[in-house]
C-alpha cells in the first residue's frame, strides 16, 4: 500500500511540476506591452470595428479592446485612440438576416457608442467613417447616423482638440469632416484631419484650404479616411458604390495629399479577406509637392477570427510609439484578445516585417 501511495504522489507530483514548467514557459515567451524608450508616448490604432457589432455575442470583444486601452493607458503613456471607420456593419437597416447580422442598425451604433464609452473624459478619439456608415447598407447614398451617435460633447477631451468642422451632404457641421489639433509630449504639434468615406471634390478642397492655414503650417497633418489602399500597396483607382461625386485614394493623393505640403501621414482601413493578414494590409511611401516623405499606412482585421461572420478581427489593434526625437515611430500588432488568458497569450503578438516596423516622419 506504501509503495502504491508513493507511485500515486509522485505521478501526481510530476503531473503539477508539468503544469508549472508550462506555465512559466509561457511567462518567459509572452511579454507585456511596454515602451521601448520611458519618454516615448503611444496612439493606438483600432481597425474597422463593424463585424464586432453586427453580432451582439460579437460586441464584448471591442469593449475587451477599449477596457485594455485604458488599462494600459499610463504604462504606454497613451494619447491619443483613432479608429478607421465602417463603426457598423449597416447604417439604417431595421431588419436584419439572423445570419450574416443580428442586430439591428440602432443596436450596432449603441453598440459602438458604448464600446467607446470607457474612452471618454478618459483618452480623446477620432473616428473616421466608412463605407458601412452611410446608406440603408452599404453606401446607397451620403446619409449617416453617426453625428447621432458619436455627437461632438460624448467626449469632453476630444472636443477640446476639435478646430474645424466641415459640413455634410446637406451642408451641416458634421465631425465626418474635422480637424482635431494635439501637441504631444514632446512639445510636438499634430493635426489630425478625418474625412468621409470616399469624400466629394468640396471637401477634398475645405480639407486642402484647412491645412493649408498659415496657423498650421508647423504643424504634421494625419490624414485618417477609410478607403485610401488596397492590399497591393496600390492607391485605389475605383470602387463600385454608387455615391454621387467619390474621390477613392488615388483621388485624394492627387488632390490633396500631394498638394498639400504638411500631410506627412495617411491612415485608412476598408480593405481585407477572410482569415489573411496580408489582405488586410498596406504601405508606401510617396513626396509630395514640397519634397517631403508621406507616408501612408493601411491596417485592418474585420475578416481575420473566422471570416466576415466571423468574431470581428480577433483583437487586433496597432500600438504606435513615438519617440522622443520626434519624428520615429514604431509601429506593433497585438491582440488583447489573445493575451488575456495564459492559454493564448503566445499569439497575441504578429511580427512578420509587415506586422512591427519603424517609420520615420519626415521633418
Amino acid at each position: 500500500m506504501k509503495v502504491k501511495f508513493l507511485n500515486r504522489f509522485l505521478l501526481l507530483f510530476f503531473a503539477v511540476s508539468l503544469v508549472f514548467q508550462a506555465d512559466a514557459q509561457q511567462n518567459t515567451t509572452f511579454q507585456e506591452p511596454a515602451l521601448s524608450t520611458p519618454d516615448s508616448w503611444s496612439l493606438i490604432l483600432l481597425p474597422d470595428p463593424q463585424t464586432y457589432v453586427k453580432f451582439d455575442y460579437n460586441q464584448p470583444l471591442l469593449e475587451l479592446l477599449t477596457a485594455w486601452i485604458v488599462r494600459y493607458q499610463e504604462k504606454l503613456n497613451i494619447q491619443m485612440v483613432l479608429c478607421t471607420g465602417d463603426m457598423v456593419e449597416q447604417n439604417d437597416f431595421p431588419n436584419p438576416d439572423g445570419i450574416a447580422v443580428n442586430q439591428p442598425s440602432k443596436s450596432q451604433w449603441e453598440s459602438s457608442a458604448n464600446a467607446f464609452c470607457r474612452l471618454d473624459g478618459k483618452i480623446p478619439y477620432v473616428l473616421a467613417t466608412g463605407n458601412h456608415d452611410y446608406g440603408y447598407k452599404s453606401a446607397e447614398n451620403r446619409q449617416t447616423n453617426y453625428d447621432r451617435y458619436f455627437p461632438v460633447d460624448k467626449n469632453p477631451l476630444s472636443q477640446k482638440l476639435l478646430r474645424d468642422v466641415g459640413v455634410d451632404v446637406n451642408n451641416k457641421p458634421s465631425l465626418t469632416n474635422a480637424t482635431y489639433e494635439f501637441i504631444t509630449p514632446h512639445g510636438k504639434k499634430f493635426l489630425i484631419l478625418v474625412l468621409e468615406f470616399a469624400p466629394r471634390d468640396e471637401i477634398l478642397e475645405w480639407a486642402k484650404n484647412t491645412v493649408g492655414q498659415e496657423k498650421y503650417a508647423g504643424h504634421t497633418v494625419i490624414l485618417l479616411t477609410h478607403s485610401y489602399l488596397n492590399a497591393n500597396n496600390e492607391h485605389i483607382e475605383k470602387e463600385g458604390y454608387t455615391l454621387p461625386g467619390p474621390n477613392y485614394g488615388a483621388a485624394v493623393w492627387q488632390k490633396l495629399v500631394q498638394p498639400s505640403k504638411n500631410i506627412l501621414m495617411v491612415i485608412s482601413g476598408h480593405i481585407g479577406a477572410p482569415n489573411d493578414p496580408k489582405a488586410h494590409l498596406a504601405f508606401r511611401t510617396d513626396v509630395n509637392s514640397a519634397g517631403r516623405k508621406v507616408q501612408q499606412m493601411t491596417f485592418n482585421a474585420q475578416a481575420l477570427g473566422g471570416g466576415w461572420n466571423g468574431n470581428g478581427g480577433d483583437g487586433w489593434l496597432r500600438i504606435l510609439e513615438f519617440l522622443p526625437d520626434n519624428k520615429t515611430i514604431k509601429v506593433k500588432t497585438f491582440s488583447p484578445l489573445f493575451a488575456v488568458s495564459p492559454t493564448t497569450r503566445q499569439y497575441a503578438w504578429r511580427t512578420e516585417p509587415y506586422d512591427e516596423f519603424t517609420i520615420i516622419l519626415d521633418e
